[in-house]
């Protein structure tokens, strides 16, 4: 369905929607839509999975959210997949998929914590993890400190050495508290492989970071 013209309007008809519906934040903004697209084609093309699920289920994960500190959070995936289901009925998206695509946008949520259990849930969740990981999962996490007000880290003990980890006053101590966490968390190999190299690459920041400072 996607290698053809008629995929590429699809496409147009998903981007449009989530830029209309989506609550943008500085972590969750429509560039952080196209890279979990972006990733999940790859993850989908390696592990040989169903796009027809994966590529709407990518595209609009995100289409609503509550704000980070609000207590229904969690709820915002399950939210967020009715709205998803909805939009695709109206357009006469192939409703065999319906099942599929709202079960993967529901557990790609961290804070749902809902396990996948189709191969095409996996990659949207390992997908939407990824980009927490890496150059731009660095970038993202100091943007969305900065805006809540939080210090980049505790000048005495940087690392939490002697202390205990507070990501709500330093940005750093999130490395610690979730985000080196996210690659045990991979569900594909392919994933599992380039969590790894984004791990590493966030270690010898902190690396480089320790010793300028």
């Amino acid at each position: 369905m996607f290698e053809t013209k008629l995929g590429n309007q699809l496409e147009n008809q998903f981007v449009e929607f989530i830029q209309s519906e989506m609550q943008q934040d500085l972590a969750h903004d429509m560039n952080h839509v196209l890279r979990v697209v972006k990733t999940a084609k790859e993850l989908c093309a390696s592990e040989g999975a169903v796009l027809e699920v994966v590529l709407p289920a990518a595209y609009l994960h995100d289409c609503f959210s509550f704000p980070k500190n609000h207590p229904d959070r969690a709820k915002s995936s399950q939210v967020a997949a009715n709205k998803a289901v909805e939009f695709l009925a109206s357009i006469d998206y192939p409703s065999q998929y319906f099942e599929a695509i709202h079960h993967a946008i529901v557990t790609h949520s961290f804070s749902a914590n809902i396990e996948p259990k189709t191969l095409e849930a996996q990659i949207v969740q390992d997908a939407d993890r990824l980009d927490a990981l890496g150059a731009i999962g660095i970038a993202r996490c100091i943007q969305v400190s900065s805006s809540l007000g939080v210090s980049l880290y505790d000048a005495e003990d940087p690392f939490s050495e002697d202390r205990d980890l507070n990501d709500r006053l330093y940005t750093i101590d999130h490395f610690y508290t979730k985000l080196f966490k996210l690659k045990d968390t991979m569900n594909t190999l392919s994933a599992k492989a380039e969590a790894e190299k984004r791990t590493v690459f966030m270690e010898e920041y902190l690396k480089q970071l320790g010793a300028e400072i």
